[in-house]
């Protein structure tokens, strides 16, 4: 005989109540082994893969991805025992037989769930239509569905509440109604790391007043200096570009301001100003933009800095960066190198207080006195938390950066 094994969600760490579903490897049907990955959850902190801790068949699975799972919480069924082991080793028909007769002793379970109000969780929709229906104690399997693979959009839920079938509609009031089945737009649920970054950068905006100081550096001298370097460089060394300069140029200048290399912890009205340097990263990913975390950044030389930074920006994009690469930033620095535009206004990565926009290389004409000359250009826009950080510190902040770059062999001077 084959047995029923409810798989919960473990604790994964950090005293974590709840993690969302990013991302299943397992269908209902399928045979699982041991330590074989089950599903990706996603914690404030990182992406968990959760493994099986049995050998097994899939016979209900519980949550969608972009849904939140309590801890403790059954988040999938297995079928387990000699029975399923031989059918599924012997005779696919056989195994499917075996599966779906254990799969039946669960779904009277669910459909009790269902009557409860519990159900929900077995139709496709998004978060936010399937919190809506539970407000208005709305059973989303009575709702006639609209969108691909049967999913339940919002106008799906406001026809059923009218009593109606309302196909869905153009944005524009003078625009057709689309025809059922074939709407004249996507709805794309935000899930995982795009949903972090999406509440991070909402909470953030909300509570932090910021404010800007965009400020122009002739990058000429640096990028001579940059260029010989490189030039000369043995190999097996890396070669450099400007953001190893531009930290070691913030390294330089904190100490003077220890105000910046800080967080704010606002519920107990407490600023921590940080001795070594934790300097964030922005790196962009298929999946969002992520800060990775170069420690103790004052401590590292130029080709140390450059190696250091390569490996944890393909670490991040790999989705292979741990939990301590980030976070514990104390200052960001964010870069769009080619891309950076004209001048930026960047959002500051709570709690910290302070974040270094870096904007594009141009060359353009300058006066100088009295003439004009071509120079490489760059501009730098840092934005500040002024609830700790005032005005005039924040000018002073970027110009002693400035200064630096302008004249690169302050860098290096004891």
């Amino acid at each position: 005989m084959s047995d029923i094994y409810e798989f919960k969600l473990p604790d994964i760490g950090e005293g974590t109540a709840e993690a969302e579903c990013v991302g299943w490897h397992v269908a209902i049907g399928d045979r699982v082994e041991e330590d074989q990955p089950l599903i990706d959850v996603m914690t404030d902190k990182a992406t968990v893969e959760v493994t099986s801790p049995v050998t097994g068949v899939v016979t209900e699975r519980r949550g969608e991805e972009g849904e939140m799972l309590r801890v403790g919480s059954v988040i999938l069924v297995l079928a387990i025992g000699e029975a399923v082991g031989e059918a599924t080793a012997c005779d696919p028909v056989e195994a499917a037989q075996v599966t779906d007769t254990l799969a039946a002793k669960t779904v009277e379970p669910a459909a009790e769930r269902a009557a409860g109000g519990g159900g929900h969780g077995r139709v496709l929709t998004t978060p936010a239509v399937r919190r809506r229906a539970k407000e208005l104690g709305v059973d989303l399997s009575l709702v006639r569905p609209s969108g691909p693979k049967g999913r339940v959009r919002q106008a799906d839920l406001d026809a059923y509440l009218d009593g109606r079938r309302v196909p869905a509609r153009a944005l524009k009031d003078d625009t057709p109604a689309a025809e059922p089945g074939d709407p004249d737009f996507d709805e794309i649920p935000i899930i995982g790391l795009r949903r972090r970054i999406a509440e991070r950068l909402q909470d953030t905006k909300r509570r932090i007043p910021h404010f800007s100081y965009i400020e122009e550096v002739d990058v000429g001298a640096l990028e001579r200096l940059r260029a010989e370097i490189n030039a000369e460089a043995s190999s097996g060394r890396p070669r450099l570009t400007l953001l190893p300069f531009l930290v070691r140029a913030l390294v330089r200048t904190l100490p003077e301001f220890p105000q910046m290399n800080a967080l704010y912890d606002d519920a107990a009205g407490v600023v921590r100003r940080y001795h070594a340097a934790h300097i964030g990263i922005a790196t962009q990913t298929d999946a969002g933009l992520v800060v990775t975390v170069l420690r103790n950044a004052g401590a590292r030389d130029l080709p140390e800095t450059a190696l250091e930074i390569a490996r944890l920006s393909e670490a991040a994009r790999a989705g292979r960066a741990s939990r301590s690469e980030l976070g514990g930033s104390t200052i960001t620095i964010s870069s769009l190198g080619p891309l950076g535009g004209v001048a930026t206004t960047p959002v500051i990565n709570s709690p910290e207080v302070a974040i270094l926009g870096v904007n594009k290389m141009v060359e353009r004409p300058v006066v100088r006195e009295g003439r004009v000359e071509v120079a490489k250009m760059m501009n730098l826009s840092a934005s500040f938390d002024h609830r700790v950080v005032d005005g005039w510190d924040a000018a002073l902040f970027v110009q002693r950066i400035k200064a630096y770059l302008e004249t690169p062999a302050r860098l290096f001077m004891t």
